[in-house]
């Protein structure tokens, strides 16, 4: 029996670590079977579990479980950043007005936040957690906890309690900012989708298209492209007139009705109609030779990763055309000064010989990107840390303002995911290895968390911390309904691209598969999710950061 109070009940580091991966296949087992109809609180139920155990007594080490906590936030933010690093771009053409409409969420969840503070008189430090939960965002949580401590000098129970009361209810109210958008408009989601296909998603989508050329006698490569005065234009290849494909070279000489291909932006290809007869748009699954192919190939090969295209020399050195290069799923236009990134799918035409040799020199070795490449992760947790760490003087603000944990590592996350490879820097990590880092640490995060404040849950709701419900579900509700009201309404933005907004501005994973259902014909949601997700994810973490400092310092 001691050996069991041993291994249980009495701190120390074992029974720390036997209580907190016990807490962690408790709540995980709960989020796969424990629903309503489709609905389940997920990886939060590891945080109920923890209360729930901490509230029937038992105790975890503080040590042990601030260092879980906080290592564990650290590792879940930073993962997410590494992997939107390369794509992001909020301020980009296509992502800014909805990166906009975003902010205008947060903003004017702080503003619920901030009015519901002075109506209640609760302490700002907890309606910042109230407000983590009723926007999901964990990271969050942990970014408020540590502000309240570098200003209080200890972590308020209440904090951890408010984010644990707000968040069951956001996901329904998520959910039902949907319905309510879709009633008051009387949305028809068929006609929505069939509107999305008619719009022109993204001028900068590669597209390939053949052209018949009309020209009146024979011209090279230069002249074709002084015809059509292109930015963005690659000539892949040419059939002639007895059928006879040709991989073009920069001595391609072309002849009138030859029907060449090119791979150039969408929102070039009215201009392309000074060529000739345009005879086929989009991409073809396989060439149509009895010599040329096509093939995708993986750059595996770290001495690629951060050169530009155009060093390589693909069609003088190996006659082979790269026509497009597909990153984390975005179809890219192969430029000149594009700079290839490891994991890149480069698709590369011509004779199945000369497309082999360019095979070798990118790598195209799957099993070279199963390797985990530990250096970023470590080297980027650490400079996460120090600029976390890192106090900044504001004008009438009592106290510094520090980045935190969280929003110090999130931004070099972003940093080195986006700007690393132009340094030589390997940042690729494949996506089950990134969500495998991700999970471990946010499940860490909520079983130390829960199992630190578990003891005073009970009194929090006899003391009227059930209120702090409806309290989230107010923060929740109106600002996605306000703001969804505008883009859908105002500012006629499709009503796919709206749910995907609200999900992505919530950062809320558990109903984006409810998002997705909604537009089975189209994955216009989980793509706005992605546009406004990093950013937001930032603006969440600083957001109760400034709360906590603003108003309790």
């Amino acid at each position: 029996m001691e050996y069991i109070r041993d291994l249980f009940i009495t701190p120390s580091v074992t029974q720390s670590i036997v209580l907190l991966t016990m807490v962690v296949s408790l709540g995980l087992w709960a989020g796969e079977h424990l629903r309503i109809k489709k609905f389940s609180l997920g990886i939060t139920w590891i945080l109920f579990v923890g209360i729930l155990l901490a509230s029937l007594g038992v105790t975890i080490d503080p040590q042990v479980a601030r260092f879980a906590k906080d290592f564990g936030l650290i590792l879940f933010v930073y993962s997410i950043g590494l992997q939107v690093g390369p794509s992001f771009s909020p301020f980009g053409k296509s992502g800014l007005r909805l990166n906009l409409l975003s902010m205008a969420i947060v903003l004017l969840g702080c503003a619920c936040t901030i009015g519901l503070h002075y109506l209640t008189g609760i302490d700002m430090s907890t309606m910042a957690g109230i407000m983590s939960g009723a926007v999901m965002n964990t990271p969050s949580l942990g970014a408020v906890q540590q502000a309240a401590s570098d200003i209080l000098g200890h972590v308020p129970s209440d904090i951890a309690m408010g984010y644990a009361m707000a968040y069951p209810l956001s996901i329904v109210g998520l959910i039902l900012s949907f319905e309510v958008i879709r009633f008051l408009f009387r949305v028809n989601l068929t006609k929505e989708d069939d509107r999305l296909r008619e719009e022109n998603i993204s001028d900068d989508e590669p597209i390939c298209i053949d052209v018949r050329l009309s020209i009146q006698r024979t011209i090279s490569l230069r002249e074709l492209h002084n015809l059509c005065p292109v930015d963005h234009m690659l000539v892949s290849r040419v059939t002639r007139t007895d059928g006879t494909d040709e991989l073009v070279t920069p001595d391609t000489l072309f002849h009138p009705n030859d029907v060449v291909r090119i791979v150039s932006d969408r929102r070039h290809q009215n201009q392309l109609e000074v060529l000739g007869e345009i005879t086929h748009y989009g991409f073809r699954g396989r060439e149509r030779s009895a010599h040329l192919i096509s093939r995708r190939v993986v750059v595996t090969r770290t001495e690629c990763n951060g050169k530009r295209l155009s060093s390589f020399d693909i069609r003088h050195r190996y006659h082979a055309t790269i026509t497009r290069i597909n990153r984390a799923g975005v179809e890219l236009l192969a430029t000149p000064d594009l700079v290839l990134q490891l994991g890149d799918r480069i698709m590369v035409v011509g004779d199945r010989d000369d497309v082999q040799h360019v095979a070798d020199i990118f790598g195209n070795e799957l099993r070279r990107l199963d390797l985990p490449n530990l250096m970023p992760i470590f080297f980027g947790i650490f400079l996460g840390v120090l600029l976390g760490s890192l106090p900044v003087m504001i004008p009438g603000m009592n106290q510094p303002f520090k980045l935190g944990l969280a929003g110090g590592s999130l931004i070099v996350a972003l940093l080195i995911g986006r700007f690393g490879p132009y340094y030589n820097m390997v940042t690729f990590a494949t996506t089950s290895a990134n969500m495998m880092l991700r999970q471990v640490g946010l499940t860490l995060f909520l079983a130390a968390v829960g199992l630190s404040v578990g003891d005073s849950f009970v009194p929090t709701i006899m003391n009227g911390g059930y209120m702090w419900i409806v309290y989230g579900f107010l923060i929740t509700m109106i600002p996605l309904v306000v703001i969804g009201c505008i883009a859908y309404k105002g500012m006629k933005i499709n009503y796919f691209k709206v749910i995907g907004l609200l999900t992505g501005a919530m950062t809320g994973a558990p109903a984006l598969g409810y998002a997705q259902s909604l537009s089975p014909h189209n994955d216009q949601a989980s793509v706005t999710y992605a546009t406004v997700y990093p950013l937001t994810m930032f603006l969440r973490v600083m957001a109760g950061q400034l709360l906590v400092v603003i108003f309790c310092s």
